[in-house]
């Protein structure tokens, strides 16, 4: 099942704020929780920036990872498909970096790990995935895969 939902334009603006702190140099302010993907247009040519959420990291391997909130669909992830350039910011960081998708099974634990860590927030955290998804996201092992399977989790490692 597609991920059909579209954010309105309060949500966008909401979305798009935290990309101004790194336009004035301030991404730092946003910590390690929230990274700027640089990647450009597929018909365009044009660069664009789009701030996403951390939710895993690989210590030693240096990759952070993201998921694809709008699933598929979402622009980012089209435009990385094909072109594969992107260059990450994350607190004072700024690395030109490469890409691979998550399979389910290695996105899982990283996903569960994340939900893990904000427990707080699982509640809201799940009301939103549901909202955006079409169905009850309940956070069972089932239910995750599912959600994994429409919207992927993407590692970004520096290039070098």
């Amino acid at each position: 099942m597609a991920i059909s939902y579209r954010p309105g334009r309060l949500v966008t603006w909401l979305f798009r704020a935290p990309s101004r702190l790194y336009d004035w140099r301030l991404g730092w302010l946003l910590g390690r929780r929230l990274c700027r993907i640089t990647h450009v247009g597929r018909k365009s040519g044009r660069r664009y920036r789009t701030v996403v959420e951390v939710v895993g990291r690989d210590a030693v391997s240096g990759e952070l990872m993201v998921v694809c909130g709008f699933g598929r669909r979402a622009d980012w992830y089209r435009n990385l498909r094909a072109n594969d350039a992107a260059a990450i910011e994350v607190g004072f960081r700024r690395f030109a970096a490469g890409w691979r998708e998550l399979d389910v099974d290695e996105a899982e634990p990283v996903m569960a790990a994340y939900e893990r860590r904000n427990r707080l927030l699982v509640p809201l955290i799940r009301r939103i995935l549901s909202r955006v998804l079409g169905w009850r996201y309940d956070g069972s092992l089932e239910a995750r895969r599912k959600l994994l399977a429409e919207m992927p989790i993407i590692a970004f490692k520096p290039k070098g």
